[in-house]
């Protein structure tokens, strides 16, 4: 278990470690061994350090005012989503807190979107990019999906298949929602 006061550094090395484990052992009872290691704070640092790498890894493209606002939109989606994913699954009964699901959903996000960031730009400069981009973009999608999936089952404590849909339903539908409506008034 990760202590909760350790420095930036260490922290982010340890929820790399975390993340591997994760990714190469996806289950709900890898989920449940880190859920309470972090908090929401942690979360917010991890994700943010991830967004900060593929803005910079896009930074060709949109310069640095990009790679800001690639940080700044990245942050207010992922705690959008978590958020909704924790109070749509409380009212389908989940018992979690809202630190574990935005930790555990850390641990796979922030790694899957920079592999997705980088396989992008490699395939960029490749001619090949133009067909597998899109591809790629799937993939990284449905990985997310599954490891959602995976992550609400621990962090909420919900196991029946029809709540777990119904909350990554809501959580991507209102996320949705609400980034048109901040986009409406430029945030």
């Amino acid at each position: 278990m990760m202590q909760r006061n350790s420095s930036i550094p260490d922290m982010v090395r340890g929820m790399m470690t975390q993340s591997l484990v994760v990714l190469q052992n996806p289950s709900v009872s890898t989920f449940e061994r880190y859920e309470r290691s972090g908090t929401a704070v942690q979360a917010a640092i991890y994700v943010g350090l991830a967004a900060l790498i593929t803005g910079l890894l896009g930074i060709f493209s949109g310069g640095i005012g990009a790679v800001v606002a690639n940080v700044i939109s990245t942050l207010i989606g992922f705690f959008i989503f978590t958020g909704l994913v924790y109070y749509i699954g409380q009212a389908q009964g989940g018992t979690g807190k809202f630190d574990e699901v935005a930790y555990t959903f850390s641990l796979f996000w922030a790694p899957l979107a920079v592999l997705v960031s980088l396989g992008s730009l490699v395939l960029t400069i490749t001619i090949i990019g133009v067909i597998f981009i899109p591809l790629l973009a799937l993939v990284g999608l449905l990985a997310s999906a599954y490891f959602a999936y995976l992550s609400v089952q621990s962090s909420m404590n919900l196991f029946d298949q029809t709540r777990i849909l119904i909350t990554l339903g809501g959580a991507v539908i209102g996320t949705m929602v609400l980034r048109v409506v901040l986009g409406f008034f430029g945030i």
